[in-house]
């Protein structure tokens, strides 16, 4: 009896095992996005320099500004000539703006009045009065300037303040040497004791420079302020002019028809409205010649509007004198 082989019915071939599954293919690796950069900060903007026009000034009218100031004559038979004293911290460009007003009025860069830049400590020690030559030989314009020792923040520094309410009333004459220790006494010789209304103050100037008028000391504005007060017991008209402009604001500095689009400088004069308790239209811009060797419309256009007010001011305070 034959065996039964379970192969012999498949050609007696020897069995295979069956083969393994192919293992499954891996996933294609996907690569990592890349972290997406940070978002750009959006540029700083540059500060804010210039803003809109504060205050109009007609750049195009500096010849009917030069001939109202050219024609200009008192009202007043009595006054010959409008007398501007000039008061400031030292350095603020007292001096300069004479030589400035000298400067436009005659067409040409002047230098009557010395200036100092080197020094800190007050340049100017004798009150002079300066007039301004009119064409020919000995003729004049009918206002002059009085120029004085500068005001220091420190006590025995500087002008006394009484020094300069005795020269608005019209007691001190022309070479009087000031000293910071003490007023002017009365048996002085450049004492005057008998003042007449030319003698005295009609226009007020206080001068600062407007690229330190943040750093005037309490001191220095408290005296500036007792000055203004003094002038305004004697109803003598006050006017603020900002020097160095150009050196305050670098827009200015480029084009000083930016001046009034200066936030900076429409922010110091604001500042020195509250210090000085004077009304901003009483404050004028202005920038002082000193490098240029040729005078700049826009720059005598500054001049000449403070010079108009400077004028106005002046003629009305000697009107109601002789009412």
């Amino acid at each position: 009896m034959l065996s039964y082989c379970p192969f012999s019915a498949m050609g007696g071939g020897e069995s295979k095992p069956a083969p393994a599954p192919a293992p499954a293919p891996a996933p294609a690796r996907v690569p990592a996005p890349a972290s997406a950069p940070p978002p750009a900060r959006a540029p700083v903007p540059p500060p804010k320099t210039l803003i809109k026009e504060w205050r109009k000034i007609q750049w195009s009218q500096k010849e009917e500004d030069l001939q109202f100031v050219k024609d200009y004559q008192p009202h007043n038979k009595d006054v010959k000539q409008l007398r501007v004293l000039l008061h400031g911290s030292t350095g603020a460009g007292k001096s300069s703006f004479i030589n400035s007003v000298d400067s436009v009025l005659r067409g040409r860069i002047t230098g009557r009045a010395l200036t100092d830049t080197n020094s800190s400590k007050t340049f100017t020690m004798k009150r002079r009065t300066f007039k301004i030559n009119k064409g020919g030989p000995g003729t004049f314009y009918p206002f002059v300037f009085t120029d004085i020792m500068g005001i220091e923040g420190l006590e025995k520094q500087g002008i006394c303040v009484e020094d300069i309410k005795l020269d608005m009333k019209g007691h001190i004459k022309d070479g009087y040497n000031f000293n910071p220790y003490s007023e002017i006494s009365e048996n002085d010789p450049n004492y005057n004791k008998s003042p007449t209304l030319e003698d005295k103050v009609h226009v007020l100037v206080c001068i600062i420079d407007a690229s330190k008028a943040s750093l005037l000391s309490n001191e220095s504005k408290n005296k500036m302020r007792e000055v203004r007060l003094a002038a305004s017991r004697l109803g003598i008209p006050e006017v603020v002019v900002l020097t160095k402009i150009d050196e305050a604001c670098p827009e200015v500095r480029s084009d000083v028809k930016n001046v009034c689009k200066s936030k900076y400088i429409k922010e110091t004069m604001d500042k020195i409205s509250v210090d000085l308790g004077l009304q901003p239209n009483c404050i004028f811009p202005v920038k002082n010649y000193n490098t240029e060797m040729e005078t700049n419309d826009g720059v005598d256009t500054l001049i000449l509007s403070a010079m108009k007010r400077i004028i106005d001011f002046g003629e009305d305070f000697v009107n109601e004198l002789q009412a």
